[in-house]
């Protein structure tokens, strides 16, 4: 006889109770069914089945693929995250806005064969003006025959102010001749000769460093013999073809330094032997913008150069000297150093290291078919 499940509402009776708890049952039931139908369902789908441990053969030459894999992913892994974490830079163009400003010139040079009381340190902007900045730091290092320093001088006017008549572009005469009483010297002058010429006598040379703030235009700074009255000169060297301005620029920079930055006079050195001369670098400078990841910006500069030489007769009226023109472009350089994206580092790690895994299984497969098939071929000829 079947029994109804049907009951009162207001009066649950133990018929009702049984009813519910059958009812219960059947809906776990179903839920059970639906669970393993899912997990089936799931498992249909894994692309990565897992065989049973004892069907599972384990070779020598698995062994040693799976070595052989590991190092190399390891190796690769290393160089994708140096990769990640090495900066890169950027670089932009755009047109200099920058105005009334001043530029830093980084001197650091050494004249072998000219003593420090013969040098002077001369700059003119292209208006032909000379710049006169007494802030500027220029120190001259007295050296011997060896290198080693022997004494030190402070310039602080790198001008000679009784030079204001005179022409330094280094395309017209200097040192025109001067009022009749200069060729009378005094005791001063007299002294000095005698202190270069033995300096000269001992192999003494100058080395000429620190930083010349000029105008930010076109113009030129020179080192020479400029600074001397012209019959002072003409006492110590018996000529300008016997001024010897070899040199060796161990760094000229227009601005700090920022990383990878290459200034081509940087390690020049320029010898002259039995003969003498003018030297000129045309130099094009670049204004620059290097932009740090912690969005720190340092302004500087760069620029290119071009080298010429004048050599020297006895019959020249001038007076060798190392020119150094510059002229500045109107475009400015940015470099911003940039990071990649960690996205991008976890793609290709996941490339690099899912195709070594693939190649190490696809070797050790051809190589236990290989051993395989040469095992059994090495059998079969035992048999016969």
């Amino acid at each position: 006889m079947r029994t109804s499940c049907a009951v009162s509402v207001f009066l649950p009776s133990r018929r009702t109770l049984l009813c519910r708890g059958r009812n219960l049952e059947f809906l776990a039931g179903l839920g059970e069914k639906a669970n393993m139908g899912i997990k089936q369902a799931l498992k249909s789908i894994d692309a990565f089945p897992r065989a049973e441990e004892h069907l599972l053969q384990k070779t020598q030459s698995g062994a040693v693929v799976s070595v052989i894999g590991l190092v190399i992913m390891a190796t690769l892994f290393l160089h994708e995250l140096k990769y990640y974490l090495t900066t890169y830079t950027v670089h932009q163009m755009s047109v200099d806005l920058k105005r009334g400003e001043t530029l830093p010139i980084h001197i650091n040079m050494t004249f072998p064969s000219l003593p420090c009381d013969v040098l002077s340190v001369d700059a003119i902007d292209m208006s032909g003006k000379h710049e006169v900045d007494l802030d500027t730091n220029i120190w001259k290092l007295r050296i011997n025959q060896n290198g080693d320093i022997i004494g030190t001088e402070y310039i602080s006017d790198l001008v000679e102010k009784e030079h204001t008549a005179h022409k330094h572009d280094g395309d017209k005469e200097h040192h025109e001749s001067e009022k009749a009483h200069t060729h009378s010297f005094d005791q001063d002058a007299e002294n000095m000769i005698k202190n270069v010429k033995q300096a000269m006598a001992r192999g003494e040379g100058c080395r000429v460093f620190g930083i010349l703030d000029v105008q930010r235009v076109a113009g030129n700074f020179h080192i020479s013999v400029h600074g001397l009255n012209i019959f002072v000169a003409q006492q110590i060297f018996e000529g300008s073809s016997h001024v010897n301005v070899s040199h060796m620029i161990h760094d000229l920079s227009f601005g700090p330094k920022y990383p990878g930055i290459h200034n081509p006079l940087d390690g020049t050195v320029r010898i002259l032997r039995d003969t003498s001369g003018t030297f000129k670098y045309y130099i094009k400078i670049v204004p620059t913008e290097y932009r740090y990841l912690s969005k720190d910006v340092l302004p500087t500069n760069q620029f290119s150069v071009t080298e010429y030489f004048v050599p020297m007769n006895e019959y020249d009226r001038t007076w060798p000297a190392v020119y150094f023109l510059y002229d500045l472009s109107p475009i400015t350089v940015t470099i911003k150093e940039e990071r990649r994206s960690f996205l991008h580092f976890i793609t290709r790690l996941c490339a690099v290291l899912g195709g070594t895994f693939a190649l190490t299984g696809m070797l050790d497969r051809w190589m236990y078919r290989l051993l395989e098939s040469f095992t059994k071929s090495s059998s079969r000829s035992i048999l016969r």
